[in-house]
Formats: structure tokens, C-alpha cells, sequence
């Protein structure tokens, strides 16, 4: 090996530490947030420029006791992961290992039953309306897949899913849940975070039975535009929710 391959090396396995740390610490988050479900529910992230390798939570583990080193570091091109002794869940591998191999962009994905997050996607329309800043943060930038087949572990359906997602940064799954797509763990969650706002926002917002002020394309297209230059709190945000979790919970980064 080169220097230069081995300098490559060195910093490919420093960047995936991180990377573990940050993913380990967004199930803690989540859990303490109450967006965990039993022990089921998954967060990924690419460990490779191409995405096909990708780091994935072990099959039912709780949020609450992920550590960095629990992480499965798993090959989106390799189905023979699912015969061996350590196999992830197979609707985790059939989702996320479809968007990962299909999606390159999709760097971080998080998928949750957030409680007003499941109310939306039960609606039989679950369009997120533009009605203030955090409902418009995400005008266009959602797709929708309204085609629930019961848990998803057959592989055209994580095609399918991949699909609706092209494009996006939030999948609405219909009568499911959420999952959500960014570059970092700090920016997806923080969607996450926002998305289960804007959601709270209009599951309220319709139980008033009073007619809506929704938003008009144009003020939420300029509404959601507004928002690019506050994509630094994503990551400050993130910092200060683990600075939390390290003064009462530092393990997760072992």
C-alpha cells in the first residue's frame, strides 16, 4: 500500500468513527424525544462515496442502548448479509439498503413513527399544507407513497419507495410513518425534528374544525427558499442535543 492509499485509509476509518458517534447518538435522541417504537425503527448512513456501504442499527436492538460500535457496517451489493449470524431486519435491509444502493444523495436516512408524523400519513390526504414557517420549510421537498402493503420487506416495494424519494428529502409513507434523507446526520435529523413540528402543526390545525389559512405556492416556495441560509443550525442544533446526551448518557460513543 502507498503512502497516499494508506493516508486514504486512515482518514476513510476516522471519517466512519465520527460518523458512528453521530448516528449512535440520534437513536438516543430520538428515543428521549419519544419517536423510538419497542425495538424496531432504523437509522443508516453512507460510509462510502458510491452509499452501498452503509452503516445500519442491528436487528431489534433499542434506541436507548445503541453505541457507536453496535453499528452494522453492511454492503448494499451483498444480499448474503441477511443469511449471516448478525443479519439486520429484513424490512430495514429492504428499505434502506434499497435507498442506498438506488439513492447516492440520500447520504443519511432516518425513518421513524414519530406520533404526529404517523397521525399525517394516516389522513387520506396526508399533504403537508403550507401554513407557517415550518410547514412551508418543507413545500416541494416531499414525496409521497400512498401504497401500504403491510411491514415492507419485499424488495419492489424498497424500489418503489426509493423511487417516490428520488429527488425529495422526506418520504411520507402513507398509513406508516416518515423517513427522511440529507448529507449529514445533523441536517436529517434536524428535518426530522422539524418535520414532526409541522406535522404537529397541522394534525392541530385540522382538529380545530375551523377553515385553514394555507399558505399560497409562492409565499411557501419562498418560504421554504428562506430557510437555505439557516442550515448551519442543523449542526449547532445536533452539538448542543449531544453535549446533553454527554453529561448523562456518554456511552453511546463507545
Amino acid at each position: 500500500m502507498t503512502l497516499a492509499a494508506l493516508e486514504n485509509d486512515i482518514t476513510e476509518q476516522i471519517e466512519i468513527a465520527a460518523l458512528r458517534k453521530d448516528l449512535a447518538a440520534a437513536f438516543r435522541i430520538c428515543h428521549r424525544f419519544g419517536w423510538s417504537e419497542s425495538v424496531g425503527n432504523h437509522f443508516s448512513a453512507a460510509a462510502s462515496p458510491s452509499g452501498r456501504r452503509f452503516l445500519l442499527n442491528p436487528r431489534w436492538q433499542h434506541f436507548a442502548t445503541i453505541k457507536a460500535s453496535d453499528l452494522l457496517l453492511l454492503d448494499a451489493d451483498d444480499p448474503n448479509v441477511m443469511h449471516g449470524p448478525n443479519a439486520p431486519d429484513p424490512s430495514a435491509w429492504t428499505v434502506h439498503g434499497t435507498l442506498h444502493r438506488m439513492l447516492p444523495e440520500a447520504r443519511v436516512v432516518l425513518h421513524c413513527h414519530s406520533p404526529y408524523a404517523v397521525a399525517l400519513s394516516c389522513l387520506k390526504d396526508p399533504t403537508m399544507m403550507p401554513l407557517d414557517n415550518n410547514t412551508a420549510r418543507f413545500f416541494g421537498r416531499i414525496g409521497y407513497d400512498l401504497e401500504f402493503g403491510g411491514i415492507a420487506d419485499a424488495e419492489e416495494e424498497g424500489v418503489r419507495l426509493a423511487q417516490m424519494m428520488r429527488g425529495k428529502s422526506v418520504l411520507v409513507m402513507g398509513n406508516h410513518g416518515v423517513s427522511i434523507a440529507g448529507p449529514t446526520v445533523a441536517d436529517s435529523f434536524e428535518d426530522l425534528y422539524f418535520f414532526e413540528k409541522a406535522a404537529q402543526t397541522v394534525i392541530l390545525a385540522l382538529s380545530s374544525g375551523k377553515p385553514l389559512a394555507v399558505l399560497s405556492d409562492e409565499v411557501a416556495e419562498a418560504t421554504t427558499k428562506g430557510w437555505i441560509p439557516y442550515r448551519g443550525m442543523a449542526e449547532r442544533h445536533f452539538d448542543y442535543l449531544k453535549s446533553e446526551l454527554d453529561k448523562s448518557d456518554p456511552c453511546y460513543r463507545e
